[in-house]
């Protein structure tokens, strides 16, 4: 079905292409001598090892390839991106536009026609530019792109969320030409390290009829609670929750009529395009609680050349994704303006374009991103990783807020066998999103608040028993801990405490409601048509109601002004001991469920029985505690936040 209001069409690069005029491919071997070479450092993921290799790359398979374009004064970009977003500093709120963050940190047009000249001496056809300069595309068979960059291209055997696959990496470490040292910062597309990046959901399709014992979800909190089994939680058990309206989200952070985000602009980026997405949520509308959305609120940024992988990638599951981060920004946010941006593929630099191309244009004061790497922050490349590093700081720089979802796997310690951050949410230039377990009464007062780590237990012999799977009680959980990679930014100085930091960036930032056992109701049709009404949970879900509070704040400012990044703010807040942000702190409660669900990578019982889910008894390593914690960051938004943040 059409979408109403408007698209807009993007090129590979994430960009409306720039036409360029590039030689004619020449084959590998004719390419010209270009001298001593450079290296470019981190260019081959940790896994590509000589012990997993498989076999040589397809020679003949055609690659698309994103020439990442190094940054002019990266260090005086960070110290700018901190200034303008740190409230009292005085260069605060002073944004730059699109065309100035170019003319002062982008590479020069020289710099530009250097490479581009390149890569077409070297066979490669050069098919197009980023606006902002940070990509150059190109496309070339693998031998040919072998032979530029002075490497070879292997298949090897590598995990994805504990499914094994072959994927395809450098055997060596790429290299330039020495005269463009400092000129390109990386080459994505070269390995397919971004086949990890996956949306960060759980869908949970609660009973509406009878469950097992006769039971059935709760529409609040203990409204229904199955009695025939152990009440571990007297007076704190209640079953599975249906999922909350609209209008129940927004009374769990205090939500006024005016809180509307009217005059702002949310940026959505995805994999796919559910076509149906508006007229979904339009269709769940009243059931949940919110207006429908208006002509023209609403819009797709999608890629020219159409949409590949489809059949490696979970497109349903993107389609998930995308209604529920527009059902979420919407109902904390119904009269900001939507904007999604699609990435052609769940691989490639897919993810990264559409990113590439909220930052690029401009036009979104905030930026959603569900999705991360499901093999922790280390399995891209580095010089992969920074690529989203110099994107999320050109739009702290222009005033653009970015969340970006912590996890839905904990400390990922099931998968890895030790703990680890996720990515993008570790860079310390977005405003990384944890998550809550929430129960609202009936007139949706606070019943119970948690930090979303869930332990399991199976009922055998009359009793409750803790589950031992591969990854033992653990059910799913937000992610969190401290950084591999980032050290501790200044704004989080005096606010986390350096035992769990160890001087190094500490995620998450804040948090907001994620659990799938407490989570929210989104109107989603799915790729055979069919079109239902079903909870979601998950990171996924908290990232986006993060930037619709966001949105919020920026309506009250005088002109609806921009903040930049949140985080300086946010732990402004924390050290003011604002009654605006609730600390979350363990609470001794659970819910009943006659089945479990969890993001892939977690282990937990597939078949209906009778479960209970413990609430924040620290299953891994993370747990809440009073004052920041590697679960809820600063805490949650209360009634105020909006209010404090937009001062």
């Amino acid at each position: 079905m059409p979408l109403r209001g408007w698209q807009t069409v993007i090129g590979a690069s994430g960009i409306a292409l720039t036409a360029l005029a590039a030689a004619l491919p020449a084959s590998a071997g004719s390419a010209t001598p270009d001298g001593p070479r450079t290296t470019v450092e981190g260019s081959r993921p940790a896994w590509a090892t000589p012990t997993a290799r498989v076999g040589p790359a397809d020679q003949d398979a055609v690659r698309h390839i994103h020439v990442a374009v190094s940054l002019r004064d990266k260090a005086g970009a960070a110290r700018l991106a901190t200034a303008v977003s740190t409230p009292n500093s005085r260069e605060h709120g002073r944004f730059l536009n699109p065309q100035q963050f170019a003319d002062r940190f982008a590479a020069t047009p020289e710099t530009l026609d250097q490479i581009r000249t390149w890569l077409s001496d070297q066979g490669l056809r050069v098919t197009g530019m980023a606006s902002n300069r940070h990509f150059i595309d190109a496309e070339a068979k693998t031998s040919t792109i072998e032979h530029a960059f002075g490497t070879t291209l292997s298949r090897y055997r590598h995990s994805v969320a504990g499914h094994p696959q072959e994927l395809v990496a450098p055997s060596a470490p790429i290299t330039l030409p020495a005269r463009l040292k400092g000129s390109v910062d990386a080459v994505l597309g070269l390995d397919d390290s971004t086949r990890t990046l996956r949306p960060q959901h759980i869908a949970n399709r609660p009973a509406t009829g009878n469950a097992a014992g006769g039971q059935h979800c709760a529409r609040w909190w203990g409204e229904q609670n199955n009695t025939a089994v152990p009440q571990k939680y007297p007076g704190k058990q209640s079953n599975s929750l249906c999922g909350y309206s609209g209008s129940s989200i927004r009374a769990m952070y205090g939500l006024g009529k005016t809180n509307t985000g009217r005059g702002t602009t949310i940026g959505i980026v995805g994999a796919y395009n559910a076509e149906t997405v508006a007229a979904d949520t339009n269709r769940a509308a009243a059931q949940l609680g919110v207006p429908p959305l208006k002509p023209g609120q609403y819009g797709s940024v999608l890629p020219s050349g159409g949409f590949t992988d489809q059949q490696e990638c979970d497109v349903d599951g993107w389609g998930g994704e995308q209604a529920l981060d527009v059902s979420a920004t919407h109902a904390v946010a119904p009269q900001a303006g939507l904007r999604y941006y699609a990435a052609h593929s769940c691989v490639g630099n897919g993810l990264y374009a559409a990113f590439n191309q909220a930052v690029s244009e401009n036009k979104v004061d905030v930026i959603t991103n569900s999705w991360g790497d499901a093999n922790g922050e280390k399995d891209l490349p580095a010089s992969v990783r920074d690529q989203f590093n110099s994107m999320a700081l050109q739009a702290a720089i222009q005033g653009q807020s970015v969340t970006a979802s912590t996890g839905d796997t904990g400390d990922n310690s099931g998968q890895f066998g030790h703990p680890t951050a996720d990515y993008p949410a570790s860079t310390p230039w977005v405003t990384a999103v944890g998550g809550t377990s929430v129960g609202l009464g009936q007139g949706n007062e606070p019943k119970v608040l948690a930090g979303w780590e869930n332990s399991g237990n199976s009922l055998s012999g009359g009793k409750w028993v803790p589950q031992r799977d591969t990854d033992g009680p653990f059910a799913g959980g937000s992610g969190g801990g401290r950084s591999g990679l980032y050290g501790a930014p200044d704004w989080q100085k005096g606010v986390v405490p350096s035992s769990p930091s160890g001087g190094r960036r500490a995620t998450p930032d804040i948090s907001a409601l994620a659990d799938s056992y407490t989570g929210m109701l989104v109107g989603h049709t799915d790729t055979s048509g069919q079109f239902s009404i079903a909870s979601y949970g998950g990171t996924s879900l908290a990232a986006p109601l993060i930037a619709g509070m966001a949105a919020d704040a920026q309506q009250i400012r005088p002109g609806a002004k921009r903040a930049g990044l949140l985080n300086p703010a946010l732990y402004q807040l924390a050290r003011d001991h604002s009654k605006a942000i609730t600390d979350v702190t363990p609470q001794h409660a659970g819910v009943w469920s006659p089945a479990m669900h969890a993001m892939a990578g977690t282990s937990v019982p597939s078949t209906p029985g009778s479960y209970l889910i413990d609430f924040d008894q620290k299953p891994q390593s993370l747990q809440t505690a009073p004052g920041w914690d590697p679960v809820t960051g600063v805490g949650t938004p209360a009634s105020g936040f909006v209010t404090e943040l937009g001062r």
